[in-house]
């Protein structure tokens, strides 16, 4: 008779396998890309909610990369094109821009991230809740002037310049095309992790962007319209959306139940109280930083420290009884 051991290995196994399996799609559905020949007058109309980041230019047509929603494969027929080892969707338009191009607010809002991002060089968040939309502005320059994150800023805005090849996410030895890699997203940056494919500033992701809220930003803007939706996530496997936050809760829990326990069995009281803390301040620290987008940490500590204080109280006033007798 099979060992009921094994079988129960087998289906966990099974489990884990099909948690880990992620059907990502062939293809997007597809966007037509809008140029910035109209910038200047939507700009100047004072009743428009949005605007171009850009000034209008006679290069509108000729877009960096890619458009929303373009795949990084190659298309038929180039010749010069690099093959991408995954499949991935771009999640927002580029447009080419000289270095020092200056970029404006695409709307009134407040700066919820200005700093340095990897590929990005540059990259400035923008939160506009009173649209219920974000705006990301990437490849913009460090060396040159820009607004600092928690900065108030109002739609026309100058917010920063277009970096250099060797500053805007490129480098001397690997410069990158001056271009401005600019985003539009139903909700606000905090709603987003900092990690995976739902995170807040995402440039190319494996899922069509469009089930993630990400929006074509131009269109968005000539129409003055938010095709409001639900925006349900992908169905992706349980340990690609949750893995990472499993793998740190379960470490920083871990810790904490081992070190709880080992002053239980010491006796050591005082350091009930201790590993909780840790825990605590973990949750609070990595929810703030968008590295856990859960409060499960903070959670976990919160008990750890109200058995932990419990325990501490009991120890501290059996301490009394037992002398007396």
């Amino acid at each position: 008779m099979p060992n009921p051991r094994l079988w129960m290995s087998f289906i966990f196994l099974a489990l884990l396998l099909a948690a880990c399996k992620t059907q990502y799609p062939e293809t997007c559905p597809s966007s037509t890309p809008v140029g910035l020949l109209q910038a200047n007058a939507i700009a100047e109309d004072n009743s428009l909610a949005f605007r171009f980041p850009l000034d209008e230019s006679p290069v509108d047509e000729t877009l960096y990369f890619g458009w929303f929603g373009i795949s990084n494969e190659c298309p038929p027929g180039a010749e010069d094109c690099f093959n991408f080892p995954v499949r991935e969707f771009h999640a927002a338009e580029d447009y080419r821009r000289p270095p020092g191009t200056p970029v404006y607010a695409m709307a009134d809002g407040r700066i919820s991230f200005s700093g340095r991002a990897g590929g990005y060089g540059w990259l400035i968040l923008i939160d506009h809740p009173q649209a219920n939309l974000y705006s990301l502005y990437g490849h913009l320059s460090p060396s040159r002037w820009k607004l600092a994150t928690g900065t108030e800023v109002k739609k026309g805005d100058l917010v920063a310049y277009l970096g250099d090849p060797d500053e805007n996410g490129g480098s001397v030895e690997n410069p990158l095309d001056p271009h401005l890699h600019f985003g539009l997203r139903a909700g606000q940056t905090a709603d987003y992790p900092s990690r995976g494919e739902w995170r807040f500033m995402a440039g190319w992701i494996k899922p069509c962007p469009q089930e993630l809220g990400w929006l074509q930003p131009s269109l968005v803007i000539t129409s003055q319209h938010i095709p409001f939706a639900d925006y349900p996530a992908p169905q992706v496997g349980f340990l690609v959306r949750w893995g990472v936050e499993l793998v740190i809760t379960g470490a920083y829990t871990l810790f904490g139940l081992g070190t709880l326990l080992y002053a239980i069995k010491k006796n050591k009281s005082i350091f009930m109280l201790f590993p909780a803390a840790i825990v605590i301040l973990a949750g609070f620290v990595l929810h703030n930083n968008r590295v856990l987008s859960t409060y499960a940490l903070l959670v976990i500590g919160i008990f750890m420290l109200a058995s932990g204080t419990y325990l501490y109280l009991r120890r501290a006033t059996a301490k009394p009884l037992d002398q007396s007798m």
